[in-house]
């Protein structure tokens, strides 16, 4: 079964990335563009026989290894 991490940043922290992304984007011309966030998503593969035990398995991957809990948030879906 295929599972979708996705991390990104809390609000409130600074993200870098995405400040060189909305620069990088007014520069282009996209001047409305604002509150640029970059994040990160990951695609596994798992043995699972479940979408609720992939889901358990992503939840804990996120938890204990994937995100940072102090800095940032992570979703967990099944892509199949």
């Amino acid at each position: 079964m295929k599972i979708r991490v996705s991390v990104m940043l809390k609000d409130g922290v600074l993200d870098p990335q995405g400040k060189a992304i909305e620069h990088a984007l007014h520069v282009l011309g996209f001047l409305d563009v604002e509150n640029v966030r970059a994040g990160r998503i990951i695609e596994l593969e798992t043995a699972a026989k479940t979408q609720e035990a992939a889901l358990k398995q992503g939840e804990e991957m996120g938890r204990n290894l994937l995100a940072n809990g102090v800095i940032e948030n992570f979703s967990v879906e099944v892509i199949q």
